[in-house]
């Protein structure tokens, strides 16, 4: 066995995703693309070095240049969310969640949360990491039409229930929360109010979504690779610091020893940069997302599909979701990638089970990013509606789109703006 080819086969699958993400539309609503700056992190001798601790106070020694990032990381988030406390620790935003299950809840507790069905993350579900923890669920009542939660039957279920924690936040997120009155409710019963903010974070870092914070949650947990563009990781973030709360210092542990050790230190360098490039470009960023968004959701119905929202704006957020027929969200998703469009199928209002749901959800946030805007977004719709409407050849569409995306390869919104999105650097030369 050559054990260099199997090596460059795996390096050859690597640069072929390249190809396939640079000549396609990406449009998973919870996915994005990193800055040469963020990129570069990746790579630096971070990578695979342990930091357990906190910034001065850690258990190997070797860290003296990463407390700097850390504690830079940690400074920037808390000036672009407007809060007291950011954890920069995380690695993905399902372990934040963990973290805070593991400080501020025990097995067998109360939570009140939106179900997986009506569009929570699965962190959030009995299969996720609120039923790894043992917690007792008992989910919100949801207007489809809204494509929000019940507010009334949300505060009747609040007091009845009197749950530890009150989750909110969503995995199909097109509107705001109403926190303001839900969060008062919890606090009324003793409710500590957690959101999730995973798919918006960047919307609300930008001021485009709401302030979680300001509007009552008691703490945000989020993701910091989907509508905030940096490398794949999570944040837990709060208006209260340590000397403030104890609840706070359970958080640290939740987090560590809870569910990290060592946290992945390029990430965090990455974190730091994409956190830098929030604060300079976000808010033009988050109010062109939230624009595309909202015309492609319009172009999807003007060119007769079911748009879900329709009666509200379609969308506040990067997010649009539409039906496509009955438990045909699987044969639509494998047609769209065919034709070189990347979306997911997902449950809408109705469907019981994951594998088999109606709806398609999509994302505009990278689309975004490499310089679409409104015009591109009524091309994409007539894409759309030629595949799933008339029946199109999807390797038809395909040669179109392929044409189509040439134009939009540049990053932007970060520094060092142009660079090729897709072309990441070829560190192995290899001439056989």
């Amino acid at each position: 066995m050559n054990w260099l080819n199997e090596a460059l086969f795996v390096r050859e699958m690597a640069m072929k995703n390249n190809d396939l993400f640079g000549s396609s539309l990406p449009m998973i609503a919870s996915e994005n693309i990193l800055s040469p700056l963020c990129r570069e992190m990746l790579i630096t001798d971070f990578h695979g070095r342990y930091a357990e601790g906190t910034p001065s106070n850690r258990y190997y020694q070797g860290c003296k240049f990463f407390d700097e990032v850390e504690s830079k990381a940690i400074e920037l988030a808390k000036k672009l969310f407007d809060c007291k406390y950011a954890d920069v620790r995380p690695t993905a935003g399902t372990v934040a969640n963990m973290a805070v299950f593991k400080a501020w809840a025990s097995p067998g507790d109360k939570v009140t949360v939106l179900d997986t069905a009506d569009g929570a993350h699965i962190s959030y579900g009995k299969w996720g990491a609120a039923g790894l923890r043992g917690l007792e669920l008992h989910t919100y009542p949801f207007d489809s039409d809204t494509m929000n939660i019940d507010v009334d039957g949300a505060i009747k279920l609040i007091r009845d229930v009197e749950p530890k924690l009150a989750l909110f936040g969503q995995s199909v997120f097109l509107f705001p929360t109403p926190l303001k009155e839900l969060a008062s409710v919890a606090h009324e019963v003793g409710a500590k109010v957690v959101y999730d903010a995973a798919h918006v974070l960047g919307l609300i870092a930008g001021g485009e979504f709401q302030k979680p914070l300001k509007e009552g949650a008691d703490v945000v947990t989020g993701s910091t690779h989907k509508t905030l563009p940096g490398p794949q990781g999570g944040i837990i973030l709060a208006d209260k610091d340590r000397e403030e709360s104890k609840d706070i210092k359970y958080l640290d542990w939740g987090v560590f020893p809870g569910v990290t050790s060592s946290y992945h230190l390029h990430h965090v360098a990455a974190k730091a940069i994409a956190f830098a490039e929030h604060l300079a470009f976000g808010r033009e960023y988050a109010i062109q997302t939230i624009k595309n968004a909202k015309k492609l959701a319009e172009e999807l119905y003007n060119n007769g599909f079911d748009v879900l929202g329709k009666n509200h704006g379609f969308t506040e957020s990067h997010q649009v979701l539409f039906r496509v027929g009955k438990d045909k969200g699987g044969e639509a998703a494998k047609k769209l990638e065919d034709a070189g469009i990347i979306a997911n199928m997902n449950m809408v209002p109705g469907d019981e089970h994951p594998l088999h749901p109606s709806g398609i959800r999509l994302g505009v946030q990278e689309l975004t990013r490499i310089g679409m805007k409104e015009d591109e977004m009524q091309e994409i719709a007539k894409f759309f509606k030629r595949i799933l409407i008339d029946g199109e050849e999807p390797i038809k569409v395909r040669k179109d789109v392929i044409e189509f995306k040439k134009n939009y390869r540049k990053i932007h919104y970060c520094f060092y703006e142009g660079e090729d999105a897709y072309k990441y650097i070829e560190l192995l030369q290899v001439h056989q």
